[in-house]
Order: C-alpha cells, then sequence, then structure tokens
C-alpha cells in the first residue's frame, strides 16, 4: 500500500505539468483569438500584469513572513536589478512574445520558446561566465543543441509547408461570417500571417528572457538572502509601470484601452491570476520537490499540445514544416539541459540557464514562451 501510494505521489507533479503546459497553449489560442478580433497586444499585455502585480503583492508579503535576516527590498543597487529584471523578463519580453503571437501562431510560439536555453548558453560564453571545454561531452552537447535549434527556428521560420490535414470547409474564420460569429470563433492562427516577422519577434524574446535569466541569477548570487516571491512581485510592479509607459506612448487608439464585460476580460483576469500566482506556485513547488530542471523538461510539451489542438480543431491551419521545426528546436533543448545535467560540478548558477531555474520562480504568463 505504502509503495502504491510513493508512487501515485510521484506521478503528481508530472500530471500537474502536463496540465499546466495544455492550460498554456489554451490560454495561448483564446489570446490569439483575441488580438485577431481587434484587441491590442501592448494593452492586454499591461492589463494583465497590472492585475498580477496587484494579486502577486499581498500574496506575496501576507505569506511570506519577514525574516529578520532577509535583505532589504528598498536599497538603490538593488532597485536597478529589479528595474532590469522588469524590463527584461516583463516589458520587452511580453510585448514582443504577444506582438509575434499575433503575427504567427502558437506552434511558432512554443518552438521559438525553446530557442532559451541556447540563447543563455552563448550569452554566457560571450560574458565568459560559461568556459568552453571541447573534451567535456556536457560541452559537446550544449554546442550541438544549440546549433540543433538554430537549424530548427530557421526552418520553422522560413519553410511552413503543406497543411497537415486539409478540409474543404474551415474551421476556424471564415471571411462570410457574420461580425458576431467571427468574434465567437476560436483562431489558432493570425489573419493574415506575417509569419516570419512573428518569428523574428518571438525569438528576440526568447534572447530577453535569457538576458532576464543571467540578471536574476546575478541577483541570487549576489543577494542570498533575498526573499524570492517580494522580489518578484516587486519587479513585477517596475514591469508593469514600464509596460504602461510603452503602452500609453505606442497605442494612441482611445477605443483600445476601454475594457468590456466579454471574454477579453475575463481572459485577462484568468492570464494574471494563471500567470501571476497558480503558474508561478505550481512551478516553485515542483522545482522544490523535484529539482530546477524538472520544470524546463516539459516545455517542449507544448508543442504536442499545440499540435493536438491544432488538428483537431483548426485543420487548416498546422502545417508540416512548422511541427517538424518545432520538434528540431525541442530536441536541441533537451541536449542543451542534457549538458547542463551531466557537467561537471553542476551547480545553481549552471542549471538556472534553462528556462525556469530554481531561484527563478517567473511571475509574467508568458516568460520564456512566451508562453501565454
Amino acid at each position: 500500500m505504502g509503495v502504491m501510494r510513493a508512487m501515485l505521489w510521484e506521478a503528481v507533479p508530472f500530471t500537474v505539468m502536463v496540465t499546466m503546459e495544455a492550460c498554456t497553449i489554451g490560454l495561448t489560442i483564446w489570446a490569439s483569438t483575441a488580438m485577431n478580433n481587434g484587441m491590442s497586444p501592448l494593452v492586454f499585455v499591461f492589463y494583465s500584469n497590472s492585475l498580477a502585480s496587484i494579486l502577486l503583492l499581498p500574496y506575496s508579503f501576507i505569506f511570506h513572513c519577514t525574516d529578520r535576516t532577509e535583505q532589504p527590498l528598498f536599497t538603490f543597487p538593488l532597485f536597478l536589478r529589479f528595474f532590469f529584471l522588469g524590463l527584461t523578463g516583463i516589458t520587452i519580453a511580453q510585448n514582443l512574445a504577444f506582438l509575434g503571437l499575433s503575427y504567427s501562431s502558437p506552434i511558432l510560439v512554443c518552438a521559438m520558446g525553446l530557442l532559451t536555453p541556447s540563447f543563455f548558453f552563448m550569452l554566457s560564453v560571450l560574458l565568459r561566465t560559461t568556459k568552453l571545454d571541447w573534451r567535456s561531452s556536457s560541452c559537446q552537447a550544449k554546442v550541438i543543441g544549440t546549433l540543433i535549434s538554430i537549424m530548427g527556428a530557421i526552418m520553422v521560420d522560413l519553410y511552413k509547408g503543406p497543411v497537415i490535414l486539409k478540409t474543404s470547409v474551415s474551421s476556424t474564420y471564415d471571411l462570410d461570417l457574420q461580425p458576431k460569429q467571427q468574434l465567437i470563433s476560436m483562431i489558432f492562427s493570425s489573419t493574415p500571417e506575417h509569419w516570419i516577422l512573428g518569428g523574428i519577434l518571438l525569438a528576440a524574446t526568447s534572447l530577453s528572457v535569457s538576458v532576464w535569466n543571467i540578471i536574476q541569477l546575478g541577483t541570487v548570487k549576489q543577494y542570498p538572502e533575498l526573499q524570492v516571491m517580494k522580489a518578484a512581485s516587486f519587479y513585477s510592479v517596475l514591469g508593469t509601470v514600464q509596460c504602461g509607459i510603452v503602452s500609453l506612448t505606442l497605442e494612441r487608439n482611445p477605443s483600445a484601452w476601454k475594457l468590456k464585460l466579454n471574454s477579453e476580460l475575463l481572459l485577462i483576469v484568468l492570464t494574471a491570476v494563471f500567470g501571476g500566482v497558480v503558474r508561478s506556485r505550481v512551478h516553485i513547488w515542483c522545482t522544490q520537490s523535484k529539482g530546477p530542471l524538472y520544470v524546463p523538461m516539459f516545455k517542449p510539451f507544448g508543442i504536442l499540445f499545440a499540435t493536438i489542438f491544432g488538428i483537431s480543431f483548426f485543420t487548416n491551419n498546422l502545417h508540416y514544416g512548422s511541427v517538424i521545426g518545432a520538434i528540431i528546436i525541442g530536441i536541441g533543448c533537451y541536449a542543451v539541459m542534457w549538458g547542463q545535467i551531466t557537467e561537471d560540478g553542476v551547480g545553481e548558477d549552471q542549471c538556472a540557464g534553462s528556462v525556469d531555474s530554481l531561484e527563478e520562480k517567473t511571475v509574467p504568463l508568458l516568460q520564456e514562451e512566451m508562453q501565454v
């Protein structure tokens, strides 16, 4: 009986993480639909992060009691770090991610999100925080995995290929439908598509998340006593303020800022709650229970769910080239993570580079995958 209970308990983190990825893809498709129906990506990012910050601030301070040895949050050096964490992890990453989604589709979002470990590795080499030892199997795995990921990214961005399951009647978006029916239908891919532009924006998102990883890693090393959830809530607020400035500057249409009691408002609320509280807490629990590489191991599952949803409900919008390229990137991502796992003397500083580290606890919904 005890063995059975232990086996069931071991299956809980796996089930929860798979469910998280499925929900993430579902929200991504919903967001794609809202943006194709006219919702501004910039406004969406600002509103969702504003609500997430409002939820996270009391949560982090109420449920994480102050420790006397805790690092004070309101110091100028730490403020600068929080400012750049908000800039790279929220303002730049999320705005580029949702703009990229508005020009492409969730399958491209999943694929480009898997470039983060490779970008982190390349930045670490450029900044000389990681030394290349060509005789090491872990170094070889990282280099090979990075090259595979880049080749997959080029393929998924430049080659779409034929439709996987073609039907005579589109199940996604019919221009002859009445306006109300158009708003109700779920849209898997942007209409019209700007695939290459979307891919470039999403690749830039992963690069920004990699920079964010490096900054947060340095912050954790310099301030080991820093309370993570409080720090996350603080840089989330700063990132939200930055998003507000960007959105007000670039989005001049007053109607884009008006909130109505419809599905778009529900999407904003669910995005904030799921990303600001639920998803971040689940990732923290799984990371603490299973180790720093457990959460990023499930990122490629997004490709699986995007493919399943695309074939099941959006038959004319999923292409062979997109899926094959995404799988190639996933293989490269796993190769880089395998190199991190097998590296001699691996520590938290090396593990942190694979999207979600032990100390990362990202607050925004779309990080790294943007990943709505």
